[in-house]
């Protein structure tokens, strides 16, 4: 082995020993079993159990299949030597047949013990995610280093832009739908953290600076219905803001029966506001009431008034005394400004509500009676 493997010179002192103690114990059994051969042949699983658990994790499985085959070899080269006269043929079937049982335990431990990893990734992923969800971990620990550690042992590693996507989950095991999930993310080259809640299905992608095209590329592991996508945050720590937008969105969705598949978060502000979404509420108002008082209030004015002549530039224009390219003007810099074109009927709409919110937000004492309430 330390001519032949590299990587066993290379192991720790402990592991090589280990390694020795199986290779001999496996030796042992083998012959226990030649001078027996109708020993159950359960004792080749035997041999691994000298070893401690840990060395499943220090020697891989390709690794394991190395020693195997270098022990093989060995015992082969000296069979002549070993045999008895007359039973070469006789002990080289035997190493054969001996050497498959062997290999079978091996493959048994490893699938094991991949098993046992995986239920603990499951368990593990399932916390990761509850914590991303809520913005903390369970027992207190409060912080985004808690879950970017833990994230960590799921080999997420240093991910950044990351999104939360949500929608109803396809029917079936709900493993099997995780599975899949991770599948068509890996085969992007997306980190996935992912769970069913319920009747939904939550993803976490990191590694996605766009979070809507990369979302798209994940519509088909979604059942019929609305998928919602939550901005993308710059690392996992920051994640919840993402899901508490996009499970806000999957609320009020309900609302904008022709919204695109997938949507995103921040294009239901209105339905989120209307729907209670206090967050909604404030990033609709400062991003049209407020941006455009502070921009010009003559903006605000002129938007008031295209709104409530059903968007009649003429009308509009005589109601300010201004001409009707001056009302033309002022539109272009209202969309400049807050990203919304008055003209289009859902931006209309938008905008609409936004000034009715702001307004309300602006009378006088109602801070003061937030601040009661």
């Amino acid at each position: 082995m330390d001519d032949t493997l590299p990587w066993y010179a290379a192991m720790p002192a402990e592991d090589r020993s280990w390694v020795n103690l199986v290779a001999q114990a496996g030796v042992a059994a083998f012959v226990e079993w030649f001078r027996d051969p109708a020993m159950p042949s359960a004792v080749t699983a035997d041999i691994f159990g000298t070893a401690p658990r840990e060395l499943v994790r220090a020697v891989s499985l390709q690794q394991t299949v190395d020693l195997i085959r270098t022990a093989i070899a060995v015992v082969e080269e000296k069979v002549e030597e070993l045999a008895a006269p007359g039973e070469v043929d006789l002990l080289r079937e035997a190493i054969l047949l001996y050497s498959r049982e062997v290999a079978f335990a091996a493959a048994q431990v490893y699938a094991k013990a991949a098993e046992a990893r995986g239920a603990w990734d499951a368990r593990l992923e399932s916390l990761v995610l509850d914590g991303v969800l809520r913005g903390d971990l369970p027992g207190g620990d409060h912080s985004g280093d808690a879950v970017e550690s833990r994230a960590a042992a799921l080999g997420w590693g240093n991910v950044s832009d990351v999104c939360v996507i949500v929608g109803t989950a396809p029917a079936g095991d709900p493993e099997h739908v995780v599975e899949t999930v991770k599948r068509a993310a890996r085969h992007r080259r997306l980190e996935v953290l992912t769970g069913v809640q319920s009747d939904r299905l939550v993803v976490v992608l990191g590694g996605a600076p766009d979070a809507m095209a990369a979302a798209r590329t994940m519509l088909g592991q979604f059942a019929p219905g609305p998928v919602v996508v939550g901005p993308t945050v710059a690392t996992l720590s920051g994640a919840a803001r993402s899901a508490r937008q996009a499970f806000a969105g999957l609320r009020a969705v309900v609302a904008w029966p022709d919204a695109p598949r997938p949507v995103a978060a921040e294009d239901l502000l209105p339905e989120r506001a209307l729907d209670g979404d206090s967050s909604a509420r404030k990033q609709l108002v400062s991003n049209v009431f407020r941006a455009l008082t502070e921009a010009d209030p003559v903006l605000l004015d002129t938007l008031a008034a295209y709104l409530e002549r059903v968007g009649s530039l003429e009308g509009t224009a005589r109601e300010l005394f201004v001409h009707p390219n001056t009302v033309r003007y002022r539109l272009r810099r209202i969309t400049d400004v807050t990203g919304l074109v008055p003209t289009d009927p859902r931006d209309a709409w938008s905008l609409r509500l936004a000034l009715s919110m702001g307004r309300l937000d602006a009378r006088p004492g109602t801070a003061d009676d937030d601040a009661q309430l």
